[in-house]
């Protein structure tokens, strides 16, 4: 192993999938999935990542940059993008 490799410093970043019960409250499921982006800025990881799902209820993010907007109010450092963009659904 180098020196460079060896002081470089270990960055963490996830991906959203946002997967949620069913029988939950699709409110109340945003509201946690904003509170692990929080919770990951406020814990040092470096990137976030939300997918664009449409899925009747089960994946309940359906415009990412507006859950990414939300998101950015609630953090500092964290860099936010979307994994998925389905462009299909965007066409009118």
């Amino acid at each position: 192993m180098n020196d460079t490799a060896a002081s470089a410093p270990t960055r963490f970043g996830f991906f959203l999938a946002p997967y949620h019960p069913l029988t939950g409250n699709p409110t109340l499921q945003l509201q946690r999935d904003l509170e692990l982006v929080s919770l990951a800025d406020r814990l040092g990881y470096a990137e976030a990542w939300v997918g664009e799902h449409h899925s009747a209820g089960l994946e309940i993010i359906a415009a990412p940059e507006v859950f990414l907007a939300a998101a950015a109010q609630r953090t500092s450092r964290i860099r936010l993008g979307t994994g998925v963009n389905s462009l299909p659904y965007h066409s009118r």
